[in-house]
């Protein structure tokens, strides 16, 4: 028996009915915000998935870098710092919403984990690292392949909270990055994108064989799923000069 499609189904495959895939990122953005934007009931987000040609088993192809995306991610981010003495000022000075040293540890052994990038100076990595049971699984542990353990926690702050994205593929090399809001303009997303696309080639490992990109789809928080084509990416890459 055949899934019925909803109302909202039905017109974004009346809006992407001409779309050509898999198409540019400037067709597609301009075709994916045309879709939602009349259906839309809150500000969705905008979501890059990228399928690698890596194998996620061997040490070697791993990928863990991050992305300052030009245009940020339209999202308030919320940063919490667990450094000592004068840094602890210094975070709180730089705008951090939670700053401390052991005070803040015990209230994440306690459960509190209203934040969503932690930042740790190196003098407290032996303190946070009795915590990484409880903040692996979340994706909270500061790492420095992420910038997020730092002396330099200032710095640290203004690039979270700008928009600097983590770019780590999962389990089946698989990279999902938001790259902007559906009240962007396409431009905006646009450039975010590239930025994104530039970053993960960049990051290639050495020990990748064969086809690196297999394939980069865009979509939505509840839209529909668009593929872009990587050559049209490198093409436009080289156009705007990243």
């Amino acid at each position: 028996m055949a899934t019925k499609l909803t109302k909202r189904q039905q017109a974004f495959q009346t809006a992407l009915a001409d779309v050509k895939q898999p198409t540019s990122a400037t067709e597609g953005v301009a075709a994916l915000l045309n879709a939602i934007n009349g259906t839309k009931k809150f500000d969705e987000s905008i979501e890059m998935h990228m399928r690698l040609g890596i194998n996620m088993k061997h040490a070697d192809q791993q990928i863990r870098t991050t992305c300052a995306l030009p245009e940020g991610t339209g999202k308030v981010v919320r940063v919490a710092v667990i450094a000592k003495g004068e840094k602890v000022a210094e975070a709180n000075a730089a705008g951090a919403d939670f700053a401390g040293s052991e005070d803040l540890i015990e209230r994440m052994e306690q459960g509190f984990f209203d934040f969503d990038v932690l930042i740790a100076t190196p003098d407290m990595m032996v303190q946070v690292g009795k915590l990484g049971k409880i903040l692996g699984p979340r994706g909270l542990m500061p790492n420095p392949k992420t910038g997020t353990v730092t002396f330099n926690v200032a710095e640290a702050i203004k690039s979270v909270k700008a928009g600097q994205v983590e770019i780590r593929p999962d389990k089946q090399a698989v990279l999902h990055v938001v790259v902007g809001k559906s009240s962007f303009t396409p431009e905006r997303v646009v450039r975010n994108i590239l930025a994104v696309y530039d970053t993960v080639q960049r990051a290639k490992p050495a020990a990748a064989k064969g086809t690196f990109m297999l394939s980069v789809y865009l979509t939505s928080t509840m839209g529909p799923s668009l593929q872009l084509d990587p050559s049209a990416l490198n093409a436009q890459l080289k156009t705007a000069g990243v």
